[in-house]
């Protein structure tokens, strides 16, 4: 199969939809006022619990800028939020190339929005297994699926999407783009793209560390299994 290769981008690619997803919820209550005092025509897409902080942030003006990803999808989240944000819409959105004919239909095809930024941190998997007697079974469930997959989405289209992993960075952010207009420069997203990238990396490293460190005895003990 051939790759496609990109030939043409926008240095300068203007906020308009934002995806966020997050465990660690500091700083939210500045930065997403922050983001549409920017550009208040901008759209955010939303999950959970996430979801109802960003309301609870924006009061009457969330109806207007606010909708949640299972509305967008048309697909409701899963019980236990086991599946909330893996959905064609939500990766068309994230991996459309903006001079690319085919994504350009695709995206029309399926009324998906293309997605200029994703505010997505994990679930807290290593502050997890570091409490005292903890299950195994409870370190399984704080192993991040969604969160990964948009940050690597996001990471991987750099040459469009803005993708944001520390709470730390939101000042610095905002900062940016005032200074250019509600957009962000193809460097900024590079430099969000490699922490990223690193971001995940050390998140797996740790799954991967304490799996590896688990004895068969120590699995099999926390479930019945058949026959």
């Amino acid at each position: 199969m051939t790759k496609n290769v990109v030939e043409k981008i926008d240095d300068l690619v203007k906020i308009k939809t934002i995806l966020v997803s997050v465990s660690d919820k500091s700083g939210l209550a500045t930065f997403i006022p922050g983001l549409l005092g920017i550009n208040p025509d901008i759209t955010i897409l939303s999950t959970g619990g996430t979801y109802s902080k960003i309301k609870e942030i924006l009061g009457p003006d969330s109806e207007n800028s606010l909708k949640q990803v299972s509305d967008y999808t048309g697909q409701p989240e899963t019980q236990g939020g086991l599946v909330k944000t893996l959905d064609f819409k939500i990766y068309l959105g994230l991996l459309t190339e903006t001079y690319n004919p085919a994504h350009q239909d695709d995206l029309k095809r399926t009324h998906a929005l293309p997605i200029d930024m994703v505010v997505v941190n994990l679930y807290p998997f290593a502050q997890t297994i570091a409490k005292d007697n903890i299950l195994v079974e409870n370190a399984r469930g704080n192993i991040d699926i969604g969160g990964p997959t948009m940050i690597r989405a996001a990471a991987k289209n750099f040459i469009r999407v803005a993708s944001v992993v520390d709470p730390k960075s939101y000042d610095g952010i905002l900062a940016l783009l005032k200074t250019k207009d509600g957009a962000l420069g193809l460097n900024d997203r590079y430099s969000l793209a490699s922490k990223a990238f690193e971001h995940t990396a050390q998140y797996d490293r740790a799954i991967a560390d304490y799996l590896t460190g688990l004895s068969k005895k120590d699995v099999q003990s926390c479930y019945k299994t058949g026959e």
